[in-house]
Formats: C-alpha cells, structure tokens, sequence
C-alpha cells in the first residue's frame, strides 16, 4: 500500500451521541484540540467584528451630516478608541491565528501543535483581554454616559494618557488589554514556530511545505518582534501612571516621542503580520481555482521573507511630521518604497497563476480577486503616502484612513471571506449557501467601494482623521453621506454573512472530503477532521500531495 493511499484512510468519526449541553460546553472549553482551540479563536473574532462594526456604524451616522449631535464627544471619542483597539486587537489577530491553528497542523500532516496546553492559555489569555476592555463600560451606566470606556485613540499617544489627563481606570483598561492579547499572541507564535519547524511529516522539507505554513513561519516570526516592545511600552505607561516614573513625561525629562517609536515599531509591522497570513490564503486559493501551480515558489517564500525583514525598518513613516529630520525623512522613505518591491512580487505571481489557467468563479476566488484589485489600489496610496512631503500635507487627514482601511478592509477582510467560504467545508462538512454568498459579496463589494474610495475625497479636502463634528461651509457633507450609506451596505452583507454561516451549518449541502478538488493534505482528511486528523501518519513526495495521489501518471514532484 503507498503511503498516498494511508493519507487518505483516514476514518470518519463515529456517529457523535448526543450529550448534555453542560458536557458539550465543558468539553469546548477544557479543550487542546487545536482545530476546536482555532474555531473558537474564529468565533471569539467574530463576536468582536460585530462589536467594532457596530462602533462604526455609529461613528459613521455622526459624521453622515454637519452639526451633528448623535453622540457627545466623549462618547465619540470612546466609540473611535474602542473600534481601532478591537478591529486590530480581537477581531484581526485572533481570526487569523484561528485559521493558522486550525489549518498548519493539517496542512504539514501533524496530529497537533506543539504546545497544546499553551495553544489553549494563549487563547484564554487573548480572549480575557478583550473582555477585560469592554468591562470598562461597566464603569457607566451605558453607551451613552461616560462611563470609563478608554478615549485615547488606539494608539494613546502620550501625553493623553497620563495621569493628569486621563484620570480614573479608562485608560488602565486599555493598557492592561493590550498587554494580556500581546502575551497571547507570543504564546500562539511561539507554538506556532516550533510546530511547523519540528512536526511536519515524512517527506516535507522546508522546499516542499506549503505556502501558508511558509507565511505562518514569517509572520509569528515578526509577532515575537514587533509585540515586545508594544508589552515593553504598556508597562513604561503603568510604571508612569502609578509608580511615578517618567518615561513618557516630557516636563519630567521623559519623551511623547518616545511612546509613538515604540507603538510604531509594533503598529507598523503589525500590518504586515495582519497581512501575510491573508497573502497565505491568496497563495491557496487561487492555484486552486485557476487550476495551476503557484507561479514561481521559490520567489515567493523570498518575497515573503523579505517582506518579514524589511517590514521591521519602516515603522517611523508614520512619525514624518515629528520632526525626525532629513535624515531619519529619508531613511524611512526609502524603507517604505522599497517594500513594495516583494509586495509587487506576490502581485505579479499570482497574476501569472491566474494567467492561462482554467479559472472557476467560485466564491472564494471572487473574493480573492476582489483582494487582488483593492490591495494593489491601497499600495498604490502607500506610496504616495511614502514620500515625506506629500504626507505632510495629508498625514492627520481622512486620506490615511481611507489608505487603511483600503490595506484592512479591501485586503484583509475580503481575504478572511476567501477563507471561511475556502475551508468552511473543511472545518463543519456542510457548503456555504452559494446565493447568500454572492449577495454579500457584491452588497460587500459595492459598500466598500462607495465608503473607501470617497473617503479619500475629504481627506484631499482636509478633514481631519479625529474630528467629531464640522460646519457645513467646509464642503465635506456630501462626501461624508455617500460613506455613510456604504457603511450601511457592508453592515447588511456581513448579517447575511453571518445568517450563512449558521443557516449552512444545520441545513448546508453536504461537502464531502475533498469539494473544491485541491491538493494539500488538510483535504486528505474527512470534513470535518477527527480528533487525530490522520489515520496514519502521512508522507509527501511533493508540494502537491493529493495532485500526486489523483493523477499518478503526472505527478508533481516532475515539475519540481
């Protein structure tokens, strides 16, 4: 018997008796599972999409209309504070470690992650951050009252955060959550680097792996860099809020300045850490519905890797307006043009991939396609923003929010759609519903482009990113309607979304083990996966396993 075959021998479970629901949630969350670990991390950031969503939809019908009095500064400023911390914090880092925690031991053929036992603290951990910051609205007597929701922003330039300027527990609550999820994600990473480095199966060097455990490799790499000195930072603010150190205190001989280096050289690279695990799942999807291999491998593990390396010396593109000088202007400048360089890369192989191929317009490469486009667009406004004096102009403006959000939403979230409708069969053995799901993609779609391309209209006009009301002889009335009503677009796609996922979970046409025809292990495996993921332990000849297992007579590792 070839080992090809004994990686699909895998067995289905046998048929779950039904439990009380006391032992089925104790199970859930006494569990190291890391499949079950890497769908509550899903869940957990789903919750919070919703949570920080929300925060969007009421900071966008303030801003819809002049002179609005929707909500009271304060609350505004609570409302921006909470959005920013909970879309980065637990919504982005959370999803995207679930999938990794899910998918890497799978797709390397290894029964688990390394560390169970710290697979399921780091999620615990991560998980009691972002309860931690939403208790403080327990301080009020609701959305509305003041309450002691933090206010800073999300990323608390000092000297807000200080004592004298943001007395009371608000802003404890803020740094201890970010403190607690920046312990989780080193955990995660950690487990995940050592997973992938020392239990892939027989067979799979480093040059056969698969592209996602690759950009998983590089990106929890970077977690354990760029979150350091963001915890290192957290807890400089405390020792300034209550011991009476001065870190950040600049009437005492401390700096502001000194907090914004160390929240960019964590915020900066945070948006590649963000990043490469949705390139991951580009890398996946699209030479499977374009029915190729990846164009050029090889170069795309460097341009990975490099993107990895390069990503840690362009945080202070942010900071061009502080007053770093030509010097510091220019190293930053250079940094931040020259990473486009393996970013372009992915773009121009995927392209390749697609070019010639067999491709099927399946939701997750619609998605993906949709990343494709809007991605290369929010690059493209990167760069502007590279270059100092174009920047000046525009760095407090509503361009840089478009900017982001482009990078965010058009990249990472359309991705993070690719993915659930990818390897939602995988994980519940039941397909997405396919017409809810071209209705939130092209509701999504068009909601995202009536928001974020018009955004970058007022921002050219001059309003500014943290403004809570304006007059209407400033022009940017019209602009801020039209995104207000995209907003609410993309608010109904995700309810349709949502309305799938659990709609296809009871009553969705059954998947099958292998749907989509790919060609990594995870699919090797029944849907969804026992407890053990593999009968017996796999052995791959080849980047493309189940491609050498379905077509014998051409196997992979010829083209290799």
């Amino acid at each position: 018997m070839s080992p090809a075959t004994r990686v699909m021998e895998a067995v289905d479970e046998t048929q779950a008796v039904k439990r009380p629901a006391f032992e089925v949630i104790y199970d859930w969350v006494t569990t190291v599972d890391h499949k079950k670990i890497g769908i509550m991390y899903i869940v957990y950031a789903l919750i919070f999409l919703v949570i920080g969503g929300v925060e969007a939809i009421l900071m966008r019908i303030q801003l819809a209309v002049p002179n609005n009095h929707f909500v009271s500064p304060q609350v505004f400023n609570q409302l921006f504070t909470m959005h920013g911390t909970t879309m980065i914090f637990f919504m982005a880092m959370p999803i995207l470690f679930g999938f990794g925690n899910y998918l890497v031991p799978l797709m390397i053929g290894a029964r688990d992650m390394a560390f169970p036992r710290l697979n399921a603290f780091s999620f615990w951990v991560s998980a009691f951050g972002g309860f931690l910051l939403y208790f403080s609205y327990l301080g009020g007597s609701g959305l509305y009252a003041a309450g002691s929701a933090p206010d800073v922003g999300w990323f608390a330039y000092a000297p807000l955060t200080a004592k004298v300027f943001s007395p009371g527990h608000s802003t404890d609550y803020w740094t201890l959550a970010v403190l607690l999820s920046g312990i989780g994600s080193i955990g995660t990473a950690l487990n995940t680097v050592t997973t992938i480095l020392c239990m892939r199966c027989r067979g799979m060097k480093l040059t056969k792996m698969p592209l996602l455990p690759w950009l998983y490799l590089v990106m929890s790499g970077m977690v354990f860099i760029a979150v350091s000195p963001l915890t290192a930072a957290q807890i400089m603010l405390m020792l300034d809020r209550y011991v009476g150190s001065h870190f950040f205190d600049t009437q005492a001989g401390g700096s502001a300045v000194l907090w914004m280096h160390y929240f960019w050289i964590f915020g900066h690279p945070e948006v590649y850490i963000l990043i490469l695990p949705t390139f991951a799942f580009m890398n996946e999807i699209i030479p499977v519905f374009s029915r190729k291999a990846i164009f050029g491998y090889p170069a795309m593990v460097a341009a990975s890797v490099g993107i990895g390396f390069i990503s840690l010396g362009v945080w202070a593109h942010h900071m061009f307006a502080v007053g770093m000088g030509p010097a510091g202007n220019t190293f930053f400048v250079f940094a931040t043009m020259v990473i486009s360089v393996p970013t372009g890369i992915k773009i121009f192989n995927w392209l390749a991939t697609i070019w010639g191929g067999k491709v099927i317009f399946s939701l997750p490469m619609m998605f993906a396609i949709g990343f494709l486009f809007q991605f290369l667009i929010a690059g493209l406004t990167g760069i502007m923003l590279s270059a100092a004096p174009f920047d000046w102009q525009l760095t407090g403006s509503y361009f840089v929010v478009a900017h982001f959000h482009y990078v965010i939403v058009g990249g990472i979230i359309f991705s993070l759609f690719a993915a659930f409708y990818y390897w939602y069969p995988k994980a519940t053995g039941r397909m997405l519903n396919t017409t809810l799901g071209k209705w939130h993609f092209w509701l999504f779609l068009i909601g995202f482009h009536l928001t974020f391309d018009f955004m970058h209209i007022p921002g050219i006009l001059g309003m500014p990113r943290r403004i809570y009301t304006y007059e209407a002889s400033r022009g940017w009335g019209t602009w801020n309607f039209i995104i207000g009503v995209g907003a609410i677009f993309q608010a109904i796609a995700v309810i349709i979304f949502a309305y799938n996922l659990v709609r296809s979970y009871f009553k969705g046409d059954i998947a099958g083990h292998d749907p989509w025809d790919a060609w990594t292990l995870e699919w090797a495996t029944p849907s969804p996966p026992p407890v053990y993921n593999f009968a017996h332990d796999p052995t791959v000849n080849s980047r493309r396993p189940l491609w050498d297992l379905k077509h014998p007579e051409e196997p992979d590792s010829d083209f290799e």
